[in-house]
């Protein structure tokens, strides 16, 4: 209980984190689910509200789209529809558009998107970033239509993604 408490005082964890941490660390494996059900029950752990948190986190702090956010948590062993359902209410009220202008404004800070996007290579790259920031390949796809006339060549490259 010791090791959970000083675990979870420096750092949000999932149960599923947390469970694999008391694993590796527990004299006694039986102890393991008694202590997660105790912080469970204090309000110490809980998936949902780390969940809630994270996402609406990564939205503010460092625009990411909603693709990236799920998979980022899934990693961190929340449960999927835990994930999804988080994500969606934290982007219900935000405009994937504008969040995409901004991701490229500040990865390309200080540099003509224009002209930088003319170029076939600089084009595709920024598709790449775009997507694996988790933004969908429909809305990277007008953003980037507004910069570069070749963008149209870009749903050729797109791979049919389900979140999509």
């Amino acid at each position: 209980m010791n090791y959970a408490a000083r675990a979870l005082s420096a750092r949000a964890l999932s149960q599923g984190e947390l469970r694999d941490r008391l694993k590796r660390r527990a004299a006694l494996q039986s102890d393991v689910p008694e202590v997660l059900q105790r912080l469970k029950q204090a309000g110490f752990l809980n998936d949902r509200k780390l969940a809630d948190s994270f996402a609406s986190w990564r939205r503010d702090n460092q625009g990411l789209g909603k693709a990236r956010v799920v998979r980022d948590l899934m990693t961190r062993r929340v449960a999927p529809a835990v994930a999804k359902q988080a994500v969606d209410a934290a982007y219900s009220e935000t405009d994937e558009t504008a969040m995409i202008e901004t991701f490229l404004a500040r990865k390309y800070r200080g540099k003509n998107l224009g002209e930088l996007l003319k170029e076939e290579k600089n084009l595709a790259s920024a598709f790449r970033k775009l997507r694996g920031a988790g933004f969908s390949g429909g809305n990277s796809i007008r953003v980037l239509k507004r910069y570069a006339a070749e963008a149209d060549r870009l749903e050729d490259m797109e791979e049919p993604d389900a979140g999509d």
